[in-house]
């Protein structure tokens, strides 16, 4: 038998299957998709098995073959559709095949290669004297080379001798991470009349022991963790101990899966009465998940629509047809709000796939869908890679959300690839959205996608009013905070009627920028071309791209003058000004710096929703998807913040924020209002959102982008160069340039090379050429081929080369 192996090696000249032979005693446990341990060269990797051959007859020489030295896994963890998904993800976005593979498992199942040094034969007893290491190798033949550095450094010098003179020698290993969760339990190897004798025999002195045996012969036949027993009975060990040596119990270890809504009660929810509109969209919805049949909706409707109530629906269905369903979402901020309805409706056959869990609780959610015993994933982008194999339906909530494109490679879009998989499956994919992506929207119109629209709110409740303030009129009235009068007297106001409020700021930190006054020298990260970011709580300016993070100094480092003053808001600001003007008010703050902690997200949107605080202040994180009865007021700190960036979706980016926040405000028996802060109010963008009115702004947008030739009359590539050297980046990013130039067809066009906006990051220099294309169905092969052509030469010099299939951030 003869496997066909992609190993663990991303470069472009190993990206094919290998051969192996399979030895005899391995033969039963090989499979397609399993994980498999292989000699590659001098090491031993993990790879993959994407083929089995029964023989070799298409080898020269068969009994060449190396041998599958170890199969890692019992059940395969790649389905053949996810095999098939991941060779279609490499040619689609330009990567190593087993990248495609490696995306679509959980971080354990990613085995390390690990170096170890062995003791040979050859290795005695008398040959060991004085040192340490070579008594160490004599007893335990084996030790990872790591470890040897750092336990004995005087002697590691020595190590290339010994294994020249054959005493040593070197070895790769390949290290599973795989962790099962284990638990004691308490099993009663006696029943009935046993049982009865049992207790009857105990001393009266023995009152913890006739408790625990009184409590199996009320629960006969049942087990009990000792946690358990101690938590709710008050039982501790020593009795189980007595019992266990007497031969009437045994304790034992069981597997048991880490599950983070373990102790968690989900009530059910009396189900609503469908509107109008919602029965309208589900009709074809479901007659195509009866149908067993590839359809692709997009689900455009207004915020406060209903449109997850549409889902709920939709997935009940596909249950009912024996099938199973993905559900997406673009947060973890939505995670916990989404599992709470998901876990009341559909009780343990709901997964949750997300990053905000630990790896052996995404391991063993995993493991309930590869093992069937879930029939609903939720979860974010890699959510899309759930080892389901009857699949009957996909759904991404919000799908215009920037979060579903991955920015690593491989850099899929989780949108195109529920695409690939529910045509495969003959599957439903539905999308939904209040302001939906350009490009689908654009598809959907053209008849790509079906389009189905919910126009008006649950109840009939009104769309929140609108109120844009401009900012330059508020500077002109001598007004100078942050907070317009409008939005100042609203906010007074819904502490007054202790309703809630949503303010939302697109900028972490105390302030964007920190500058002297006296010489206007500006704080910028040493490793980057981009100003520090001031941090009020530990008085610190950090750099948001890699990291960087200086103590605030109290002079300026160029003139060491005293005027060194903080610039711009961040939402740490905005924290102390509302303390400032609303003394007592409680403000929970959500963004990166106050949710990187394990369950942050959850607990503080609990504190918010159990009326605990006035105000959410936050990032893109609470923009959209959140609902709260008592939020009546929705105030934008900065709407131009993203609408002037060098990023042709600004315009776009901005109108769907706006639409978005405003969304969270009078969702429910509360009338809404929303407050916009800007200095260009006049903006197409900024004026469509104030109404609501998606279809104005498509049109508008769609003239700009056809004028500009970007999404969706043209496709982008992203190709972008690093280097620590600018002579060398700039050299590299030429020669791909003029080796595409002479193999592009006519009608595509190459746009620099430049420098990228932002022109280092972590002291690489960058640059980038961009290429804009209609229809050139050989381009993936073309970029593969160069990427192939300068793959050497590039890695010769260290430049790092990336390319963005259809690339979100330009920056």
């Amino acid at each position: 038998m003869i496997a066909q192996v992609i190993v663990d090696v991303p470069v472009n000249r190993t990206n094919r299957p290998f051969d192996y032979r399979v030895p005899d005693w391995l033969a039963p446990l090989i499979q397609v998709g399993s994980r498999v341990v292989v000699p590659f060269g001098p090491r031993k990797l993990q790879g993959y098995v994407v083929g089995i051959a029964e023989s070799g007859a298409e080898i020269a020489d068969p009994a060449r073959l190396k041998d599958v030295e170890q199969v890692l896994d019992d059940t395969p963890p790649l389905t053949s559709e996810l095999l098939d998904m991941s060779e279609w993800m490499s040619k689609q976005y330009l990567c190593p095949w087993v990248t495609a593979v490696q995306a679509m498992l959980p971080a354990v199942l990613k085995g390390r290669a690990e170096k170890w040094l062995t003791a040979t034969d050859e290795l005695e007893e008398d040959m060991c004297g004085q040192s340490g290491l070579l008594w160490e190798l004599y007893r335990k033949r084996h030790l990872p080379l790591a470890e040897v550095e750092k336990q004995f450094p005087d002697e590691f010098l020595l190590v290339p001798g010994w294994i020249s003179s054959g005493l040593l020698a070197t070895e790769y290993q390949v290290k599973d991470r795989i962790t099962r969760k284990q638990q004691s339990f308490v099993r009663c190897l006696l029943e009935g009349e046993q049982l009865s004798e049992a207790l009857a025999s105990l001393p009266p002195r023995a009152g913890q022991m006739r408790r625990v045996l009184e409590l199996f012969a009320a629960h006969e036949g049942q087990s009990f963790s000792i946690q358990m027993l101690r938590d709710e009975w008050g039982i501790p060990r020593s009795p189980l101990k007595s019992l266990e040596a007497k031969g009437w119990l045994v304790i034992e270890q069981v597997e048991v899966y880490r599950d983070p809504y373990a102790n968690r009660r989900f009530a059910q929810k009396a189900r609503p009465e469908f509107t109008r509109t919602q029965k309208q969209a589900l009709t074809p919805i479901l007659t195509s998940i009866r149908d067993r049949q590839y359809a692709a909706y997009l689900l455009h409707g207004v915020t406060g629509s209903g449109k997850t109530e549409v889902y709920l629906e939709a997935i009940e269905q596909t249950l009912a047809e024996g099938r199973e369903a993905i559900f997406l979402v673009p947060e973890i901020s939505l995670t916990p709000q989404m599992v709470e309805r998901f876990k009341a409706r559909f009780g343990a056959d709901v997964a949750v796939l997300h990053s905000a869990l630990s790896s052996g609780e995404k391991f063993d959610e995993w493991r309930k869908i590869i093992r069937k015993q879930v029939k609903v994933v939720v979860g974010a982008r890699s959510a899309i890679f759930a080892p389901f194999q009857n699949v009957g339906l996909i759904v991404i909530d919000e799908e215009h959300e920037s979060s579903y494109k991955q920015e690593e490679t491989p850099r899929y879009h989780a949108r195109e690839v529920a695409l690939w998989r529910a045509k495969h499956n003959q599957a439903v994919l539905l999308m939904g959205s209040a302001t939906p992506a350009l490009e689908t929207y654009a598809l959907a119109t053209r008849g790509r996608y079906t389009l189905l629209e919910m126009p008006e709110r649950v109840g009939n409740r009104p769309m929140p009013t609108v109120h844009i303030v401009d900012m330059r009129e508020e500077l002109q009235a001598e007004n100078r905070s942050m907070f317009s009068r409008k939005l100042h007297e609203m906010i007074a106001d819904r502490l007054a009627k202790q309703e809630q409020m949503v303010i939302f700021l697109n900028r972490r930190g105390f302030s964007t920028f920190v500058m002297c006054r006296s010489c206007g020298y500006t704080m910028r990260c040493i490793h980057c071309d981009i100003s520090l970011t001031y941090h009020k709580t530990n008085h610190t300016a950090r750099c948001h791209y890699c990291g960087y993070t200086i103590a605030q100094p109290a002079h300026c480092p160029e003139c060491q003058s005293e005027h060194i003053r903080f610039f711009g808001t961040g939402t740490q600001k905005v924290e102390a000004e509302l303390a400032k003007l609303f003394p007592g008010i409680r403000v929970i703050r959500m963004d990166v710096d106050t949710t990187s902690r394990k369950g942050a997200h959850e607990e503080l949107l609990n504190k918010f929703r159990n009326g605990q605080g006035d105000v959410l202040l936050g990032t893109q994180m609470i923009a959209k998807g959140l609902d709260f009865p008592r939020v009546t007021l929705a105030g934008i700190i900065a709407a131009d913040t993203s609408l002037h960036l060098p990023d042709f979706r600004a315009a776009e980016k901005t109108f769907q924020l706006l639409t978005q926040v405003g969304g969270r405000a009078g969702r429910h028996e509360l009338e809404g209002d929303v407050v916009i802060q800007t200095y260009t109010p006049e903006h197409y963008s900024i004026v469509h959102a104030t109404r609501h009115d998606y279809p104005a702004f498509y049109r508008d947008e769609m003239l700009q982008r056809r004028r500009t030739g970007y999404p969706p009359y043209f496709r982008l590539v992203l190709i972008t160069f690093s280097h620590e050297d600018v002579p060398v980046v700039i050299r590299s990013a030429h020669m791909m340039a003029d080796y595409l130039r002479q193999r592009l067809a006519e009608t595509t066009i190459l746009l620099g090379p430049v420098a990228s906006p932002i022109a280092r990051v972590k002291d690489r220099f960058r640059f980038q050429i961009m290429l804009k294309y209609r229809d050139e169905p050989q381009l993936p092969a073309l970029l593969a081929g160069a990427s192939a052509a300068f793959e050497e030469w590039n890695k010769q010099q260290k430049v790092l080369m990336t390319i963005d299939v259809d690339p979100y951030v330009l920056l």
